[in-house]
Parts: structure tokens; C-alpha cells; sequence
């Protein structure tokens, strides 16, 4: 994937959606720089002989020019052949799709209307990450592995690059630590799009390096790379027909992340390396944008509703099965899919915290999803208000309104009954509770 499509990232902003599968098929290890990643049970592979490998030190001393970092060891190379690569992706999915944390993920994605019904987490998931892999560093093993079918050109050099990165961060700020030290979804998400946004950031300023330039990316090259990706076309299939949520949840650490990189380097010059794993980020909208990053501006957890206001006391035989942050990387993509791509955008922009909790019914087994956003002021909430109303009219196919005042509406739609009420720069919202006399 990025840049030029090296790897496919988990991305785990609501409900931990793909990291869940990225956990099984690594044996557990947290996803970092490639779909599946990090901790792989790599025994039997041989080392390779490619003429690539040996610019691995000349490339870890241009990373260390351009970063200040010392390069504490040098990163062993090997090549892991795309066979034995989807063989270890399908033993992972097969073991995902037993897992409660998978269906949870699959549940969430589906209430919110961001994958359609028949959707299925982990086999996709699984193919995604067959699909693109090229390259990824294993962390604990601080080893590079580079797959087999990645072309022995440019390609594989920014591959290699990108990789290095990871290895010499790694050398500086343990990743396995840094990802695991993240409290919550929005955290971790924003410290997925550190790692890989740098890591892209730095593969293209080796490259202007190497070619006489400055250790740096220009601006215009930066947002050329952004906006141009994407694994499209004939030989992603698989890439090209997920749901929009699902490719910019894969994408979205490698562009926003550098574009996030080259935000901080421009305001800090070298220091901003070290700044984004000291001090990193704590939400997606940090990502996007910057400047609330630079000046400290810190996301909110807005209180949900209780369930007993919608379910009355029905609501003491559901159980919690997920719970978890909704950033505006999540409400944006949600709103841009229903509402439009400049108005869903702009409303999203205004977010200041967001969570949901799944529930599920202890006999009847139905979920009933609650989430609850705070905006940043009581306009851009009242938008939100009235954009998912309509959000919520175009994912279902048949919505009844119940009743409906300036502050809260409340209706039937394919899944039971739902809630959606507005209170100051607050927005509640409860779908699907079904009537006793609905489920016998």
C-alpha cells in the first residue's frame, strides 16, 4: 500500500474492527506496518540473496541523517514467499471468525451502516490483506520481511525504506510499547497513523535524499502522494469493491498519518520525530488535524445514554458486548457515505468526542447499538442532529417516525426502535429496540 500501496494497515478506531482479525492471524501480535504483520510464527524461512538487501545500512545512515537518530543495530532482511504468506492469513481468518470480539466488531459496523448486512469481517479482512501485502518488520523478532511478488524496482526500495523507518523508530521508541501504552480506540488509531504516516513520510525523504535533494518532502509531493492513494484497479480487486469505510479505515494511517508527519516536521524541524512518540496524539481528529495537536486541544468522552430511557426495563436482560470511541475519522466517513463528501466533511470537522456501547439481548440475542457524540458548540450538534436523521433514512430501508420535536425523534427502522435526541452540543442516539411481542 502507501506509498505506492506498500502494505494494508489494521486500523482500529470504532469497535477494534480489523486489528481484532490482524490479532488472530499474527498469533496475537498487534498489527503495525503491514496487513498482517508483525508477530508471524516465521520458522523454516531462509534467508535471500537480493541485490536490494544490500543497501539496507546505506539506507538506515540516510534515515539517521534525516531523523538524528542512531542507528543501534543494524535490521536483518529476508524474503517470505506469497504462498506461505496467505496460507498464514487463512488460518488467521479461519480462527477470527470463531472469535466474540470479531462478531462485536462485525455487529458495530453494521448497526452504524458502514458495511452492508451480508458483510463478512474477517474473510474480507483476510483477502485485503492477502491482496496487498509487499512488505512488514516484525518488531519483537526486529527482523524486515519482504514478500516475494514485490517488483525488484523503485517499488521495492520504497518498500525497504518505509520498513527501515519502522526498525529505526523501533531502535528509538519501542513500538510494541507505544501501541500497547494507547488508552482506547482514538488512541490507538492515532498512534497506527504515527507509525505509518512517518514511516511514509521518511521513504520518500530518503528518496529525495539519494537524488541529491534535501532529507525532506516537499509539500506539493506530500499532498500528491495523499490524495493519489489507493490500491485500485485490476490488480486489487478486492481493495476496489470494500466499502468505503473498510478502504479508508486501511488507507487512512498512511495518508493522513503523513500528512500529520509533515504538519509537526514543518512546525518543529527534526525534533517533531521524537515529539509524536513523546507526546503522541490522542484522537483522529489530531491526525486530520494538526493544529489541534500542536496546541493541545484534547478530545472529550461524552456520558451515553442509559439504556433503561429507551428500553425501559427490558433493558436489565441485555448484556455489554463492545464498547469503544467514534472519532471523526468515523463520523466523517459515515457522513460523507450518506450525506455527501464536502458536507459530511465539514460537519464531522466539528466533533470533539465521541462513544458507542453494543448491547445484546441475553435470550433473544438482537443487538441494540448507543452512541454519543459532543460537537464544539451547540450548532454544529444541532447539524449532526439533523445529518443523522437523515443518515439514518438512507441506511435503512423502511423508516417510521414515531414522534418528532426540535430535540428528539424517535421512530421504527429495520432494526427496532430507535432514539435520537439533542441535548445542548450533545447528540444520543439508541437503535434497536425490539417489542416483546416483535421477537417471540
Amino acid at each position: 500500500m502507501l506509498p505506492g500501496l506498500i502494505t494494508s494497515p489494521a486500523q482500529r478506531s470504532l469497535a477494534r474492527r480489523l486489528k481484532t482479525i490482524l490479532s488472530f492471524v499474527t498469533k496475537g501480535a498487534p498489527a503495525l506496518c503491514g496487513p498482517l504483520l508483525l508477530l508471524l510464527t516465521l520458522a523454516g524461512i531462509a534467508y535471500a540473496q537480493n541485490p536490494v538487501f544490500s543497501q539496507v545500512d546505506d539506507i538506515l545512515r540516510s534515515l539517521s541523517e534525516i531523523t538524528g537518530w542512531k542507528v543501534q543495530r543494524t535490521v536483518p532482511v529476508e524474503i517470505l514467499s506469497k504462498d506461505k504468506f496467505r496460507k498464514m492469513v487463512e488460518e488467521g481468518v479461519k480462527d477470527a471468525e470463531t472469535n466474540k470480539e470479531t462478531r462485536a466488531a462485525e455487529i458495530v459496523l453494521k448497526m452504524f451502516g458502514l458495511v452492508p448486512p451480508d458483510f463478512n469481517l474477517a474473510q474480507e479482512s483476510g483477502d485485503l490483506l492477502a491482496e496487498q501485502a509487499a512488505a512488514f518488520y516484525d518488531y519483537r523478532k526486529k527482523r524486515l520481511f519482504v514478500l516475494d511478488s514485490t517488483k525488484a524496482d523503485n517499488e521495492q526500495i520504497i518498500a525497504l525504506a518505509h520498513e527501515l523507518a519502522h526498525a529505526l523508530a523501533d531502535q528509538q521508541h519501542p513500538l510494541r510499547k507505544f501501541i500497547n501504552d494507547a488508552d482506547g480506540d482514538e488512541q490507538s488509531t492515532a498512534r497506527q497513523a504515527v507509525i505509518e504516516g512517518q514511516a511514509s513520510w521518511l521513504s520518500w525523504a530518503y528518496l529525495s535524499k539519494r537524488s541529491g535533494g534535501r532529507g525532506e518532502v516537499p509539500k506539493a509531493l506530500v499532498e500528491r502522494l495523499a490524495d493519489g492513494a489507493g490500491a485500485s484497479g485490476d490488480d486489487f480487486p478486492v481493495f476496489t469493491q470494500a466499502p468505503l469505510y473498510i478502504r479508508e479505515s486501511l488507507t487512512f494511517p498512511y495518508t493522513e498519518g503523513m500528512r500529520f508527519q509533515d504538519a509537526v516536521y514543518r512546525a518543529l524541524g527534526q525534533a517533531a520525530f521524537d515529539r509524536v512518540f513523546r507526546d503522541p496524539p490522542r484522537s483522529t481528529q489530531h491526525i486530520m488535524h494538526p493544529l489541534t495537536y500542536l496546541m493541545g486541544q484534547m478530545p472529550t468522552k461524552p456520558a451515553l445514554s442509559r439504556l433503561e430511557e429507551a428500553a425501559g426495563v427490558e433493558a436489565r436482560h441485555f448484556r455489554i458486548l463492545a464498547d469503544g470511541d467514534v472519532g471523526e475519522f468515523d463520523y466523517g466517513v459515515l457522513l460523507r457515505q450518506y450525506i455527501g463528501e464536502t458536507e459530511g466533511r465539514e460537519a464531522a470537522a466539528h466533533w470533539r468526542g465521541g462513544v458507542y456501547r453494543l448491547y445484546e439481548h441475553k435470550q433473544e440475542k438482537y443487538p441494540v447499538l448507543a452512541h454519543s457524540s459532543e460537537w464544539d458548540s451547540p450548532e454544529a450538534a444541532r447539524t449532526f442532529f439533523e445529518l443523522y436523521q437523515r443518515v439514518l433514512k438512507s441506511k435503512w430501508k423502511k423508516m417510521e417516525i414515531a414522534s418528532a420535536s426540535a430535540g428528539q425523534v424517535t421512530g421504527t427502522g429495520d432494526n427496532g426502535r430507535f432514539s435520537l435526541r439533542l441535548d445542548g452540543d450533545t447528540v444520543h442516539s439508541i437503535e434497536g429496540i425490539q417489542s416483546p411481542e416483535r421477537v417471540r
